[in-house]
């Protein structure tokens, strides 16, 4: 289908339908999706999130509305230059994975040395694919951020930050790249996107002349400490720190030195000289044993923990596998076996929902069989951790720190052991980071470091008032912004190397990847005057000229002058800004929620006036492949092109938009997507059929139906839509629509009646309008075979005509739908086709009981199941035998049917059942193929050999089969 995505995109092009401009007298729909970096071909993954951005642009233009989708790409940081060094350094993994999964050429591939030849390379391939997937772009306004007009732009940005006090020099531990030298974030990582520094606190044990440096998160526990663990297979230090002499892991040298530790190596000691002898638990004084363990590791901590089993589940997994093995333990590491066997937990917390011993509790509860289950020591670890954090009181065994919140001991303690100098913070990675270059990270202090004063109070506070008043959806995601505003640090905003512009007033700095794409949506709204072809020199741009069309800021006519421009140009630039903004909806996956969009909302509040803060944001999950997770070092990935190859550009948008919604991950699967693509091709084939037949002006109540049927599918679609509920309203566009055509044809079919109708012209018309937003090639195609001039593209939103439904109709559709059902089900489990099938509709009380029923209110008959006998005996005293009998099976009947919400229309087909039944008894016999006869239960010459009739309830007639002998 690739030749019909050219031909509509050479259409739209040369139309510019897609091109938008100020007009006053439409309302603008200003639209945007997070600019995608260039190190790598389009993926499924950018599609599945733009084609929300899309399809929500689509349809706020075919409603009228004058609507902004612009496009960039995101050139800055090390993730290109990242790759570009792994392949001088001849990395044949990043070799291969350019070769085989990103389609590179041998040629282009061997340029690839050179970062800016990564850059547009993937940047001319992935427009491309972006025109051919369908995106409604207006491409005037493209830029990539090494941009010149660009980089003047994020100037000016840090510089109105750094006047605001938002931009501060300050000292605070970063993510840290040994190799690189500068800060790493998470979008300059290879592995760890999301990864913070976390603060560990080190108690020191006293043995002998030296002091075990134990790392910890729990500073509050050491009262239920019962031993220290290291690992025999950990190479250990002796170090001198201030006037001591600790042990650490040899790792955990370099990690304390760049934290402006002064620390200096002394000599080697081995975990063999420690294990077996005793150190003093500081403030508690008690001795404990050292022990070896093998879940400590080298590069976590210091590489030394204590014990604490009572509430740790790591601790107690690794004191029941050392109590499994104590007398081979005891042998190799001469220790007496009783001092292991006697070790037992110590509860010093006391949490609501756990026991004396919570980690006992957990391990059980998951099933975890040793230290070595991991995953399941992880999960209660957190557990616990959070329900003591947040619930706990430490009991009256904790001295002076006894019946305190978790919380208060945890900051008590801390300030006790530093107070006696056996205590210090340390930070550390809680999970691995690498770097873009390849380089494991690690934490580093940084001293005269600037960063985004993040964790201002004020600063969040207007935030939480943007978040407070916005529209966001799902709603849910609301609580995952506030909570990251809540834990939001300062953020380090520069680095020392990669792509970007240099911090204005220190060039040594380059502004990092997610610091300079938070209020870039902004400068979409003027690029078509910035640039090379534009009315302004670049070296006529400076603050002021931003500040004026940003911010009102100056005079207008001085400007001018300085920069020798036609103040009316500059005046229409701002007035272009004006129009345009605040952004309408952004989207963006879930994993951009944590960093990205927050501080795309953190700058625009701090930058712009309240009028023109964001309005909405969306938030979607992430899409895996067959089930797999995305990762190109695994071999999991798929480019954007190749599916568009494979299966259409509609097909490919619409298998991704059905597969999830809200914040759930989509799973592609190719099935789906070849699936999607026989409807569509049917779809088309439909069209054709239909166009250039004579249409029959008669219409019947099938016709009723349809267009009924239409006014609620334009109704639920158009509302679905608002909310960016895409999933739902593609499937009810693709294939409840489907489902009413067919249903429409089976019932014109039975009467012989002509399918092209003027009802059903209108329906094809309107299905068309509402499906293009998904399938916009389909659709245009469609939209061009039956006649229509211009493109559908920019054909008027269906709306509503209430004068059009018909509920009473639709609901005798809707029985004569489920009666069918029904009927097929029996068919199914007889296995044997019958000669004809008896329909027996139920007598009038039966109906009395079912009206009764639904003026009684069936929720409420259900609630008062027990007195509803007693007052329906009452109203039918005659039918005390046989109410108890049918009551539950009647209300399950008509619960059903949603009955409460058209409460008259129901009663009256209860009372015409048998007409209805009689009025589609062509249709029957069609779809049964073989005799169908209706009888009443009352009839007197009814034939009912197995006396069904008598089984018949209001709704749910009794159905006999019978066969040939």
């Amino acid at each position: 289908m690739i030749s019909l995505e050219e031909k509509w995109v050479k259409k739209w092009r040369e139309a510019k339908i897609f091109e938008a401009d100020p007009d006053p007298k439409r309302e603008k729909v200003f639209v945007t999706f997070p600019y995608m970096y260039c190190n790598s071909g389009m993926h499924l993954g950018h599609v599945f999130t733009a084609s929300h951005v899309d399809v929500y642009a689509r349809f706020k233009r075919m409603q009228g509305y004058n609507v902004l989708f612009p496009w960039a790409w995101h050139w800055t940081g090390t993730t290109i230059v990242g790759v570009a060094e792994r392949l001088k350094r001849g990395d044949m993994n990043q070799y291969r994975i350019f070769k085989d999964m990103d389609e590179v050429p041998e040629d282009i591939l061997s340029k690839f040395i050179d970062p800016y030849v990564i850059a547009e390379y993937f940047t001319n391939k992935n427009r491309e694919t972006v025109s051919l997937i369908g995106f409604s772009i207006d491409w005037r306004r493209e830029f990539t951020t090494v941009d010149p007009y660009y980089k003047k732009f994020i100037e000016w940005q840090y510089l109105t930050l750094k006047r605001l006090g938002y931009v501060v020099k300050g000292t605070h531990p970063v993510v840290w790249c040994v190799n690189c030298s500068s800060p790493t974030g998470d979008h300059d990582r290879l592995i760890g996107e999301g990864v913070s520094p976390e603060e560990y606190y080190v108690v020191l044990f006293k043995c002998g002349e030296y002091y075990l440096a134990a790392a910890t998160f729990r500073p509050e526990t050491i009262f239920g400490a019962t031993n220290v663990w290291i690992n025999p297979d950990i190479e250990y230090i002796i170090a001198s720190y201030e006037d001591r002499k600790i042990i650490v892991s040899k790792e955990a040298i370099e990690k304390l030195s760049l934290q402006k530790k002064d620390i200096k190596i002394i000599d080697k000691i081995s975990a063999l000289e420690l294990i077996g002898k005793k150190c003093t638990i500081p403030i508690v004084n008690n001795e404990i044993i050292i022990l070896p363990a093998n879940f400590v590791k080298a590069d976590i901590g210091t590489g030394i923990v204590y014990s604490v089993p009572a509430h740790a589940p790591y601790d107690l997994a690794a004191l029941k596998d050392l109590k499994n093995k104590a007398n081979e333990i005891s042998i190799k590491y001469k220790i007496n076996i009783n001092e292991i066997l006697s070790i037992e937990p110590i509860s010093i917390i006391s949490t609501p929902g756990f026991g004396d011993f919570p980690a006992e509790e957990i391990n059980s509860k998951l099933g975890v069989k040793n230290q070595n289950d991991i995953e399941k020591l992880e999960e209660a670890t957190k557990t616990i951790y959070m329900k003591e954090f947040y619930e706990g009181i430490t009991k009256n065994n904790c001295g002076e720190f006894s019946n305190l919140s978790v919380r208060e001991a945890k900051e008590k303690i801390k300030d006790k052991l530093s107070e006696i100098g056996l205590g210090l913070c340390m930070y550390d990675l809680p999970e691995p980071v690498i770097c873009r270059c390849g380089t494991k990270c690690i934490v580093k202090i940084l001293e005269d470091q600037w960063f985004l004063n993040y964790s201002n109070e004020q600063w969040k506070n207007k935030v939480k008032d943007l978040l407070y008043n916005m529209k966001i959806y799902p709603e849910e995601a609301r609580q995952w912004f506030l909570n990251v505003v809540d834990w939001l640090h300062d953020w380090p905003c520069a680095r020392k190397s990669g792509l970007g512009t240099p911090l204005p007033w220190d060039k040594s700095w380059i502004v990092e990847t997610l610091s300079d794409s938070t209020i870039y949506m902004a400068f979409y709204t003027i690029r078509k005057y910035l640039n090379e072809k534009g009315p302004i020199p670049i070296d006529k741009i400076d603050y002021k000229f931003f500040d004026y069309v940003f911010l009102g800021i100056g005079d207008v006519n001085q400007l001018a002058k300085e920069i020798n421009v036609n103040p009316e140009i500059i005046k229409k630039i701002r007035e272009e800004f004006l129009y345009w903004y605040p952004v309408d909806l952004r989207d963006s996956a879930k994993e951009l929620l944590p960093n990205h969009l927050t501080f795309y909302l953190f700058h625009h509040v701090a930058i712009f006036p309240k009028e023109l803060w964001p309005k909405t944001i969306v938030v979607n999950g992430m899409i895996t492949l067959e089930g797999k997770k995305m990762s190109k070092s695994k071999g999991i990935f798929y480019l954007a092109k190749k599916a568009i190859e494979n299966f259409g550009a509609d097909a490919t948008r619409c298998a991704l938009l059905i597969a999830a919604e809200d914040m759930n991950d989509a799973d592609w699967r190719e099935k789906n997507a070849i699936d999607i693509k026989k409807t569509l091709d049917n779809f088309l084939e439909l069209i054709k059929d239909f166009s250039n037949k004579e249409i029959n002006e008669e219409i019947d109540e099938i016709d009723v139906w349809l267009l009924s049927r239409l006014q609620k599918k334009i109704k639920q679609i158009t509302e679905l839509l608002e909310k960016v509920k895409t999933k739902t309203a593609l499937e009810i566009a693709l294939y409840e629509m489907l489902n009413d055509w067919k249903w429409y044809i089976r019932k014109k079919k039975s009467k012989e009646s002509s399918i092209y109708t003027k009802s059903s012209k209108e329906f094809i018309k309107t299905w068309i309008k509402l499906l293009a937003p998904y399938a916009p090639f389909t659709c245009e195609e469609a939209w061009s075979i039956i006649g229509e001039k211009g493109f559908v593209s920019l054909a008027e939103w269906p709306k509503i005509d209430e004068g059009k439904i018909n509920e009473k109709i639709e609901f005798e559709e809707k029985y004569i739908s489920i009666i069918l059902e029904d009927v097929w089900n029996i068919k199914k489990v007889l296995k044997e086709v019958p000669e004809k099938i008896y329909f027996y509709c139920s007598s009038k009380w039966k109906r009395e009981l079912a009206k009764f029923l639904i003026d009684y209110g069936l929720s409420k008959a259900i609630a008062n199941s027990k007195n509803l006998i007693k007052e329906t005996i009452k109203v039918f005293p005659e039918r005390k035998n046989e109410i108890p009998k049918i009551l539950k099976k009647l209300i399950d009947t008509l619960s059903s049917y949603n009955i409460e919400e058209n409460i008259d229309i129901w009663k009256k087909i209860i009372d015409s059942e048998d007409e209805i039944l009689k009025k589609n008894l062509k249709f029957l016999e069609n779809e049964l193929k073989c005799q169908v006869i209706i009888f009443s239960e009352e009839d007197k010459d009814i034939y009912d050999p197995t006396k069904k009739a008598s089984a018949s309830l209001p709704l749910k007639p009794g159905i006999y089969f019978s066969f040939a002998k």
